[in-house]
């Protein structure tokens, strides 16, 4: 099947690299555009065998399989620009989570999916989050969940919990080496090891700790109970977290959701939605 990709920003730039080092697709099979020409012509350089498009019209008619990988924002009008070219055989993929399938569904006559995707799947790891439209064909549907299944483990969601699982899945690498940077900094400051030997410390424990619970060896519940000795060191570090967390990701969770509030009432100006 021929793919296309409008915009080869972070994640398509991601999911190119991903798709094809799982040998799930082939370069030949890509037709890629950027309003950046030089992001799409930096891919072209790694995988020769892409083909360059000089615009998204040129991409839909290489494609079968589209993949839209732009902001929220532009996303309508590229779908306006783009109509005309398109047919019930293509099939859209949205990755971006403000913009609901059933918005993709009112203004093109395709097959449409929303299917947000991780940094993680960069790794051939981490989940996919998948929601396919009324309309949408068990072919594509079967094609895509065995696309993404080659980077990834397969979630299907629906609309009301898009939010906070694209937190968990998407968001969540960017929240928790923030949270990793910190504890490596109050390493440092407060002892003598160096900067350098703590990272390689804690990126390592982090692989580590991903192995366990990838393994099965043990859940989160019963990675503290095995580590935290009653009256121990652990013991005492847990309490600080107890006390000084309190309601952080509360309103982490509060934060992210007030912001996609305001992408979604944007969006649905755009598509009359209300």
């Amino acid at each position: 099947m021929n793919i296309g990709f409008i915009g080869t920003g972070n994640m398509g730039r991601i999911l190119i690299d991903a798709f094809i080092e799982s040998k799930a697709v082939h370069p030949s099979q890509l037709t890629i555009t950027n309003r950046t020409k030089g992001k799409a012509k930096t891919i072209q350089k790694q995988h020769r065998e892409i083909q360059l498009g000089d615009c998204a019209e040129e991409v839909v008619r290489s494609s079968q399989l589209i993949f839209i990988c732009v902001k929220p924002l532009d996303i309508h009008p590229l779908l306006i620009k783009i109509k005309p070219l398109l047919t019930k055989e293509h099939c859209i993929v949205s990755i971006t989570s403000p913009i609901s399938v059933e918005q993709l569904e009112s203004i093109v006559p395709t097959q449409v999916a929303r299917i947000i995707p991780s940094i993680t799947n960069r790794a051939l790891s981490g989940v996919s989050l998948m929601t396919y439209g009324d309309h949408c064909s068990s072919f594509y549907q079967n094609y895509l969940t065995n696309l993404f299944s080659s980077m990834s483990k397969t979630v299907s969601i629906p609309q009301n919990i898009t939010r906070v699982s694209s937190d968990i899945v998407s968001c969540g690498p960017a929240f928790f080496s923030f949270l990793l940077q910190k504890f490596i900094d109050a390493a440092v400051q407060e002892t003598e090891i160096s900067k350098e030997e703590a990272t390689i410390m804690a990126s390592d424990m982090i692989i580590g700790m991903g192995k366990l619970l990838e393994k099965e060896i043990f859940t989160l519940p019963t990675l503290q109970e095995k580590v935290c000795v009653k009256g121990g060191v652990t013991g005492e570090g847990i309490k600080v977290l107890e006390e000084e967390l309190g309601d952080m990701f509360v309103h982490l969770f509060q934060k992210t959701h007030e912001k996609f509030d305001e992408d979604i009432e944007l969006v649905e100006k755009q598509f009359n939605f209300t």
